[in-house]
């Protein structure tokens, strides 16, 4: 019976890793044009991309470093958060969302009526540290912020994995 018990804890254990390797990955996973973008996020902290607007932080090195988009806000191939590797790098758009963050005694409501974000740090599959600006926060600067994807009450966000024409 100890057997019987050990094995299933073992099928257990060994399927939620399976799972979980989805979603994590070695740093040297992370596709060359994601590098790119996180490297642009880094040259760029605290300061202004273009006009300070959110769209501009994911435009301006989508443009530089060659990536297909169509130049609104498809960002390049759509990711499936239940089955895909999200990735540092990857961007996400936000429609219409309300977040609820709950720390302690206090509770804040974020509203992103139509908000776009890079993936800076992925800390598990709902769990991330986005880069962006023009937010109440950072102003038209950028800067990095924590995000919980179960925070979410109200609205959609899809996250798009940046790609780069055929050569």
């Amino acid at each position: 019976m100890k057997l019987k018990v050990a094995a299933a804890l073992l099928a257990i254990i060994v399927f939620s890793s399976f799972s979980l390797s989805k979603h994590f990955y070695d740093s040297g996973d992370i596709p060359p044009l994601n590098k790119g973008i996180i490297q642009y996020v880094n040259d760029n902290l605290r300061k202004k991309v273009a006009r300070g607007e959110c769209w501009d932080l994911a435009a301006e090195p989508l443009n530089q470093l060659g990536a297909t988009w169509d130049k609104m806000y498809g960002f390049g191939r759509v990711v499936d958060i239940q089955k895909d590797c999200i990735y540092p790098g990857d961007i996400i758009q936000f429609e219409g969302v309300v977040v609820k963050t709950v720390s302690g005694n206090k509770t804040i409501t974020s509203i992103m009526e139509h908000h776009t974000a890079i993936i800076y740090e992925v800390k598990d599959k709902e769990q991330f540290v986005l880069a962006h600006q023009n937010t109440s926060d950072f102003g038209k600067k950028v800067g990095l912020s924590d995000f919980n994807l179960k925070d979410v009450i109200k609205g959609t966000f899809t996250i798009y994995q940046p790609i780069k024409a055929k050569e």
